[in-house]
């Protein structure tokens, strides 16, 4: 699977393949783990979800911001979706990028876009606001900004990559912040991060079980591992841990059932909502993460009658989306 996780990858990290995708809209299978487009379509998936008991963060999808326009374009769709999630008077809160936001234009300038943001967040009943982990090039620039901010407000927190070398060190920096924890879903060489499997889990059960013996503040911990889940479901139970000292979470679209069980059961939940035009990208990544969700596109691009004749495996799969994204692309330029 390696090869199909590099070759996922890639296609995420294309700037002409996620802007031809953003120009198709939602396709290949993508539209069952992105809320929508607009706003109104994800309070909708939103409300849905509050009414099975589960809260939600939004992620105002964004890849390859080169321009001040474009990162202030991006801000003022957060705002827009904080000010909708407080009017609806839902539970859901936000989670931002900051290279969406500017921090590879200037980094004075992402401070202050993020601030803005978090200002607004405080209006709107001091909705949380999360920081999410990217590549490991940009993390630099996120801990300096989060550094800065979270001397000032009380409703910021961030994400740990749990396959990063340094993310034990990193965690226990921000012990009194609001942290998820995951897996990590970027390609990092292996003097930055763990290359397996079986390393990058070891490290996050390690991480998750000092985190929730040690942290002073709420902990959510992302993963559609049900090993992991019940390994953390006992590991409480073993310690008397308070159950609303931390959530489960996973990503709109997968495991729903699961989610709702975990729900059902009591346990907080949140589910991480991605929205927008920006869509292929993060899509990718998901099918980096965990390759066998390319039945999700095979369910879209063919009907279950012809899907096997068509295509069978994670390689075609892939083809799949490249030449189909690709070709419609092509053809639209030279028109």
């Amino acid at each position: 699977m390696p090869v199909v996780k590099d070759f996922f990858i890639a296609l995420s990290n294309n700037k002409f393949m996620n802007e031809s995708a953003k120009r198709m809209g939602p396709a290949l299978g993508a539209k069952k783990v992105v809320a929508g487009v607009d706003i109104d379509s994800t309070i909708d998936t939103v409300e849905k979800l509050n009414e099975r008991g589960i809260s939600c963060t939004l992620d105002n999808l964004g890849e390859f911001v080169t321009s001040r326009h474009e990162a202030l374009e991006a801000q003022q769709n957060i705002v827009e979706i904080m000010r909708r999630c407080y009017n609806a008077n839902i539970q859901a809160h936000v989670s931002i990028k900051l290279t969406q936001l500017g921090i590879n234009i200037d980094k004075d300038f992402t401070y202050q876009n993020t601030r803005e943001i978090l200002l607004k967040a405080q209006e709107f009943d001091n909705s949380f606001v999360n920081i999410d982990a990217e590549k490991f090039e940009d993390l630099v620039g996120i801990t300096e900004i989060l550094d800065k901010l979270k001397n000032e407000f009380n409703n910021v927190g961030t994400v740990i990559q749990a396959y990063l070398h340094d993310a034990m060190n990193i965690m226990d920096k921000y012990q009194d912040l609001r942290l998820r924890l995951v897996k990590g879903a970027y390609k990092e060489g292996p003097h930055i991060a763990y290359q397996t499997k079986e390393e990058i889990d070891r490290n996050y059960i390690k991480l998750i079980e000092h985190r929730l013996l040690t942290a002073n503040a709420f902990t959510s911990i992302a993963t559609h591992d049900h090993n992991i889940i019940n390994h953390v479901k006992q590991f409480v139970k073993n310690h008397n841990i308070d159950k609303n000292s931390f959530e489960f979470q996973m990503l709109y679209g997968f495991r729903t059932d699961y989610a709702y069980e975990l729900a059902d059961e009591g346990y907080n939940f949140t589910m991480y909502v991605p929205f927008g035009e920006d869509w292929f990208g993060y899509f990718m990544r998901r099918l980096a993460e965990r390759p066998q969700n390319i039945n999700l596109m095979l369910l879209d691009i063919f009907s279950a009658k012809n899907k096997k004749t068509f295509i069978t495996g994670a390689a075609g799969v892939a083809a799949a989306s490249l030449l189909t994204i690709g070709s419609i692309a092509l053809f639209k330029k030279n028109k």
